[in-house]
């Protein structure tokens, strides 16, 4: 009997002994939580984290008043605890077996969230957790939480962490953000009723033109999305065609731009704008053009309008298609575009090439 008695003595107190350790939890303190930028003073910010801690239900999380009484008789003042020495000797005089601390800063267009779990007994830094989050300091609560669940090991819910978190950009290089501003040289074929009406001598209308002509200009790019390797960018292009045939006809284009830098490839499409003499004529059996006045009475001709040099000036739109690839040397830059323009009247095909360097950008002020 007295046996029995003394197993279920020792089972009462094992089972008392072992529920009072799963019942113990590690004491920590928040001390010198440092804001730079945010509307939120320290103490505020640290009364946050504090919050979000005790929330995790994990560690026994030390009062703030107690916090802040005790390090003052002890002639520690609260507000001064930032440097690792200084939390030790104050996480020594709290008794707490963990220090959590960091800092919150607004950094441009980011908030860089750090907290640092610092173990009292071993002097260490035992953990440290570093969130880059979009500039949106109504969500204040919600990256305290997602970082302290991150530094005591606790999974966040990844559609709140996707809305606030600052995903890494690539840094800025001839390799990541390619600037193809710069001169453009080539050739354009024009084909169709267009190549013949440029090619009829000056006396029937025409411009005594190659269908074949040399073109110049230049390529202006204005960027507004940037994704890793993939660029979306305005590129505004001025030229002029047919010096060699004593002509100056000039066009500007302005396309929408699609371009994976890393392997150089590229599309664009948009608007071209030209201006053109063009005059009411028609066919006739012959496929001679006439002016439309010239017509004779009773002749039932079809009247269209066409490229005539005796015409009036008009703006001319059309589609442009582009499709190319950037060469890179070094810091040169070496663009080859293929382009084509559809016309019912006549199809436009090019080839042309630029050059450039690649500039250092300079520091946003």
């Amino acid at each position: 009997m007295k046996t029995l008695l003394r197993i279920m003595g020792l089972v009462i107190l094992m089972t008392t002994s072992l529920t009072g350790f799963t019942q113990s939890k590690v004491s920590i303190a928040v001390i010198g939580i440092d804001t730079k930028g945010m509307k939120l003073d320290n103490t505020s910010m640290a009364n946050l984290v504090r919050l979000e801690l005790e929330k995790t239900n994990i560690y026994e999380v030390l009062d703030k008043y107690d916090v802040s009484n005790l390090l003052v008789e002890r002639g520690i003042a609260p507000d001064k605890c930032y440097g690792k020495i200084k939390l030790l000797e104050a996480g020594k005089s709290l008794g707490v077996e963990k220090i959590l601390t960091g800092s919150v800063e607004k950094f441009g267009e980011k908030i860089i969230f750090v907290l640092r779990m610092i173990d009292v007994k071993t002097e260490k830094i035992e953990n440290t957790n570093v969130m880059e989050y979009l500039n949106l300091e109504d969500e204040i609560q919600n990256m305290a939480k997602i970082s302290v669940n991150n530094i005591i090991g606790i999974e966040n819910d990844k559609a709140v962490v996707d809305l606030l978190i600052d995903y890494d950009s690539l840094v800025s290089s001839p390799k990541t953000a390619v600037k193809l501003n710069g001169p453009r040289m080539g050739a354009s074929l024009v084909m169709g009723e267009t190549a013949e009406r440029i090619g009829a001598p000056e006396e029937e209308g025409g411009y005594d033109m190659y269908p074949i002509s040399s073109v110049f200009g230049y390529q202006y790019e204005f960027q507004y999305l940037s994704a890793g390797d993939f660029q979306a960018l305005v590129e505004l292009v001025g030229a002029f065609s047919g010096i060699e045939s004593g002509n100056f006809i000039p066009s500007v284009s302005m396309m929408n731009g699609f371009r994976f830098n890393k392997y150089g490839w590229e599309l664009a499409l948009g608007p071209i704008f030209r201006f053109a003499r063009t005059a009411d004529g028609y066919y006739d059996e012959n496929d001679t053009w006439h002016l439309a006045e010239e017509m004779p009475e009773g002749a039932d001709y079809t009247i269209e309008n066409q490229i005539d040099s005796r015409g009036d000036i008009k703006l001319k739109t059309s589609l442009i298609l582009g499709f190319g690839r950037t060469f890179h040397s070094g810091y040169l830059n070496i663009p080859l575009n293929l382009y084509f323009i559809p016309n019912k009247n006549g199809a436009t095909v090019g080839l042309n090439f630029g050059f450039n360097i690649a500039k250092k950008q300079k520091p946003k002020v």
